[in-house]
């Protein structure tokens, strides 16, 4: 099968679980990308999938207005396929002659020869028409959408446009290798611009994506691929320098790495309840250079009897499992399989994972409630909740730069500053 068209079918592959069989884009991905020995075809599935998803809204309408009897329920791979290809001409804008030919190819080494003709023509007429403009709220389900427009009323019309696109490439500069101006001056040299925000003292925003392979010193630590938002819990926290800290739930990593980039001299303990998830915490950590200096455990944080050894934490970082609304621009599936009744699950499990954490932080610690999600039930509603519950917890009100005030907390929303949405909230504990 020539690379082309292999892309292709994988791309299709990925789309029809994802899209048709409720699987996982991130675990689907991981399972096509090493089959292709070459990073660039890796970076054009990768690209495919993440394009047809986010405009899935646009291209399905279409497709089906253009055929002439609606696709069976077993159509599902060559709706997946014809996404991809939709993909490839509008929102990649490959060359049409390449696009068109390997996905019509693509076709027949799917096994499906007798639509291949089909594909060709919906494909060509896709490039002679282009696809009508679309409303990008029309992504989202409906139960969702009107929680977010209830919440956001002014901003959710952004919210959704924001949503619909690719964000930037936001780098995090591991200081104890190399310092940022340093390390900017080598992403030049390779041809690469980056943008600094005086908000994020680590931080470099390449405004056109690049795969990793790209980066300069990837490999060796020089710099990890890290949202803005998510770099400003560790401003957010701002632990003393020695501290002893729990990343209650740690898994990517990323911000317990940043945490001991800054200072190798804090105690932390990374935990994360799957222990599937933690040798990419230990990747990240490693490759930060910074394994050494962490523990990192497979551990219930709401179950501290099973391994906490008794000493409170003075910082405690909690990033919460959520909703992740504030990040669909970089998973978009969420919105194929989110449902309205895993939000009072994911509600409950904070609030357990707040009142077990705040037991295990000294009088005159720290804690910091975060989370990726912008519904105010998670956020604000949650913290709330947690103050009136706890008569030793305090909010520390944060700046503006952390977003706008929500609550006891500050909440940015998709695309404000190019970042992703995020909420923070910083409580301390009585002395």
């Amino acid at each position: 099968m020539a690379p082309g068209v292999e892309v292709r079918v994988l791309a299709a592959q990925v789309l029809d679980a994802v899209v048709h069989r409720g699987r996982s884009l991130k675990s689907e991905l991981a399972a096509a990308l090493p089959r292709l020995p070459d990073p660039r075809d890796r970076a054009l599935l990768e690209a495919i999938a993440f394009a047809a998803l986010r405009g899935r809204y646009r291209y399905e309408p279409a497709l089906r207005g253009w055929m002439q009897k609606p696709p069976g329920a077993h159509e599902g791979p060559l709706l997946a396929l014809l996404l991809a290809g939709c993909a490839q001409l509008d929102a990649l804008q490959l060359p049409a002659h390449a696009a068109l030919d390997a996905t019509v190819e693509a076709a027949r080494a799917l096994g499906r020869p007798h639509q291949a003709g089909l594909v060709n023509a919906l494909l060509r007429r896709a490039q002679r028409e282009g696809f009508p403009p679309a409303d990008p709220a029309g992504a989202w389900p409906s139960w969702l959408r009107e929680r977010i427009a209830a919440a956001w009323p002014a901003q959710a019309p952004a919210v959704f446009a924001a949503s619909a696109q690719p964000g930037p490439l936001w780098l995090r500069v591991n200081r104890g290798r190399i310092a940022r101006e340093d390390y900017r001056a080598r992403l030049e040299q390779a041809g690469l611009a980056a943008e600094t925000d005086p908000r994020l003292a680590d931080a470099l925003r390449l405004d056109a994506p690049v795969p990793v392979a790209a980066l300069p010193g990837f490999d060796e630590g020089l710099v990890a691929v890290q949202d803005g938002s998510a770099q400003q819990a560790a401003d957010a926290l701002a632990p003393e320098p020695g501290a002893r800290v729990l990343d209650a739930c740690a898994a990517p990593g990323g911000k317990a790495a940043h945490l001991l980039e800054r200072d190798p001299a804090l105690e932390l303990l990374a935990l994360d309840v799957d222990p599937r998830r933690l040798p990419r915490v230990e990747d990240n950590l490693r490759r930060s250079g910074v394994l050494e200096r962490a523990q990192v455990r497979a551990a219930d944080a709401t179950m501290p009897a099973l391994w906490w050894d008794g000493f409170t934490f003075d910082a405690i970082l909690l990033d919460a499992p959520c909703s992740a609304t504030g990040v669909v621009r970089r998973q978009p599936d969420i919105l194929l399989h989110r449902r309205e009744d895993d939000l009072a699950a994911l509600v409950q499990a904070q609030a357990r994972l707040l009142d077990a954490t705040w037991a295990l932080l000294r009088p005159g610690g720290t804690l910091l409630y975060a989370t990726c999600s912008i519904l105010p039930e998670e956020n604000a509603e949650q913290v709330d909740a947690f103050l009136a519950r706890t008569p030793d917890a305090r909010a520390v009100a944060l700046p503006e730069e952390f977003g706008h005030a929500a609550g006891a907390g500050r909440q940015r929303l998709p695309g404000e500053d190019g970042m992703d949405g995020f909420f923070y909230a910083r409580l301390r504990k009585a002395d």
